[in-house]
């Protein structure tokens, strides 16, 4: 005698993988979240260093030109 399966296990089954999938929709969520926020914390720093980059190139080349104007006037 055959057993005819019960459409309430094939919803319960569903249901299962929905919630397995709502699970993981929420941790991708909250993973991308994370890394949105890392990301416009890294081009902040970025912003930062390059502009602590151009002010040290600034300054020695103004020593630079300072040298140069010392050495032509001894």
């Amino acid at each position: 005698m055959s057993r005819h399966p019960d459409p309430r296990d094939d919803l319960a089954t569903l249901a299962a993988r929905i919630d397995a999938l709502v699970a993981v929709v929420q941790r991708l969520s909250d993973e991308n979240r994370r890394l949105v926020q890392a990301q416009e914390q890294l081009a902040g720093e970025r912003a930062q260093l390059l502009s602590k980059n151009e002010q040290a190139r600034t300054r020695v080349e103004a020593m630079i030109q300072r040298l140069k104007s010392m050495e032509a006037n001894p």
